[in-house]
């Protein structure tokens, strides 16, 4: 006798079609109950923010006042604990999550890194480089350099799979 699972996990068609603003809420609900008791355990405090934008959750931990925010506010911190929070919140809707963590405006920060990343690539360039390649980085920060890219007036295109995907800047 064959016996069907009690739950059988959805394929992974985000890549396919997009997530509903219920389920990216619900995706913002389960993440910010994954970071409480994270934040809990570590003995960090922070108050969440809930966001839907661009097809995707947003979750923010600010710092309240006198908060500890700070200690975990680290870009590459950040980044492990956004890939746990989306493990987290597929484990529990069997779709692939894409979603954004920022703590105490980790985002902004790196998003100005990339932006002297990509200035520096552009110096290069400037001075006869014909491409200048990026370090690799994740799909959401290789958007925000394209983004940074084309607002200089060049061009960018990503290369490689998985953990070594980069970008390459090229005159327009």
């Amino acid at each position: 006798m064959t016996s069907t699972p009690d739950f059988a996990p959805t394929e992974v068609a985000s890549e396919r079609e997009p997530a509903t603003v219920e389920q990216l809420e619900q995706e913002g609900d389960i993440a910010a109950d994954f970071l409480e008791g994270l934040l809990d355990i570590a003995d960090v405090d922070g108050d969440l923010d809930l966001d839907v934008r661009a097809g995707r959750a947003y979750v923010s931990v600010e710092a309240p006042e006198g908060g500890s925010v700070s200690l975990i506010a680290d870009p590459d911190t950040v980044q492990a604990l956004q890939e746990l929070t989306r493990i987290a919140v597929q484990n529990r809707t069997g779709r692939f999550s894409r979603l954004i963590l920022d703590v105490g405006g980790s985002r902004d920060t790196r998003q100005r890194q990339l932006a002297t990343l990509v200035d520096r690539a552009i110096d290069r360039l400037e001075n006869g480089a014909s491409q200048a390649s990026l370090p690799a980085m994740s799909s959401y920060e290789r958007k925000l350099v394209h983004d940074i890219v084309s607002e200089r007036g060049f061009v960018s295109e990503s290369y490689g799979e998985g953990a070594d995907r980069h970008t390459v800047i090229r005159r327009g």
